[in-house]
């Protein structure tokens, strides 16, 4: 099988070159990229890097005389430019489609997320059948929901191509830690202090409810996708559903809840202030998504995580203090003296 995985130097991305290199019916994975990764030797025997711009760049070249097409890139910031994120992650999805159906491809593979759902009614989890209209105004969530639009359409226009959707939960590996928290906490977050011996008390919004998944795990289930005949959405997720308490006896911490209200107000005036990256709408998002059901994908796929949800998340703060990365522009734990490249670049400013 010949694989192009766009998007192939993030937090994903990087765990599913791993599991393709692995995997015996994987002959040749094309992986792209806006910037390609550092000169380093990988052990890759199957990869191959390209530059490529999904906004503007001709992907027929790309696409063509493959086999299956994974998509995964996506564009976090700048969260103050939202017609940026719209024109990589929406359009720039929209002309990976056009071309996957230009040159008959036969498989499709899109990473769509969690945030794409609607709102939660209660925690019970839900299974792929939830409405996907997002789950907050946040740009992430907006341009997921419309992304599944594009895919419907995409879908329901051929018949020539096998489309699946993953839909993960919050997703960590220790090294993209710092890369996350970049994206989310900016450089004025503590990464390193945040540490268990060090917070005596965790204040955490009410109501907020998490479901993690380990990055290796959600590169089985894209390599599951590809190697079965499955089609349609699977929702991949741990099994378990992290509550405040838990998050705080990993601190072993003592917890103070924070009126929902209150900790949105505290984000939005910092992230108006450009002292954070995350605009206020992602943590609407964050505390409305429904909790996943992952029995579609244990059914279908045959995929079972091996990493529990609190472990996932121990290995993000273990890779915040270690300082965790990995040789990719997007992965590189790297922003100069006092993360000075982060303060030039503008704090939520940086594609």
């Amino acid at each position: 099988m010949r694989v192009v995985v766009v998007g192939a130097s993030g937090n994903v991305g990087t765990a599913l070159l791993e599991a393709l290199e692995a995997d015996p019916t994987v002959v040749e994975v094309v992986a792209a990229a806006r910037r390609r990764p550092y000169p380093n030797d990988d052990g890759y025997t199957k990869v191959s890097w390209q530059a490529t711009d999904i906004g503007r760049d001709d992907l027929d070249p790309l696409v063509r005389g493959a086999d299956a097409v994974v998509h995964l890139g996506w564009l976090f910031q700048p969260t103050h430019g939202p017609e940026v994120t719209w024109a990589n992650n929406v359009v720039g999805t929209s002309r990976v489609l056009e071309a996957v159906e230009r040159c008959a491809v036969k498989t499709f593979v899109y990473s769509s997320s969690v945030g794409a759902y609607s709102p939660r009614t209660n925690p019970s989890p839900v299974d792929e059948t939830w409405p996907t209209h997002g789950a907050s105004s946040a740009a992430y969530a907006r341009e997921k929901a419309y992304v599944e639009r594009l895919v419907d359409v995409f879908e329901a226009r051929t018949d020539a191509c096998r489309v699946v959707r993953l839909r993960p939960a919050f997703v960590f590996h220790r090294r993209a830690a710092v890369q996350q928290r970049r994206l989310f906490g900016g450089p004025l977050m503590p990464g390193r202090l945040v540490q268990p011996e060090l917070l005596p008390v965790l204040p955490l919004p009410s109501g907020l409810l998490l479901q993690t998944v380990h990055a290796d795990d959600v590169a089985q289930a894209f390599r599951a996708a590809l190697v079965t005949t499955s089609a349609g959405a699977f929702n991949v997720c741990a099994d378990e559903v992290l509550h405040p308490a838990d998050l705080a006896g990993l601190f072993d911490a003592r917890l103070i809840p924070v009126p929902a209200r209150l900790a949105r107000g505290a984000l939005a005036a910092a992230w108006r202030a450009h002292a954070v990256p995350a605009a206020p709408e992602l943590l609407d998002a964050a505390l409305a998504v429904p909790m996943l059901s992952n029995d579609k994908a244990r059914t279908e796929l045959g995929w079972t995580p091996q990493v529990s949800a609190i472990d996932a998340l121990k290995e993000f703060f273990v890779g915040l203090k270690e300082g965790g990365g990995h040789p990719t522009p997007p992965l590189d734990p790297d922003s100069g003296p006092l993360r000075s490249g982060e303060f030039t670049s503008g704090v939520g400013n940086r594609p």
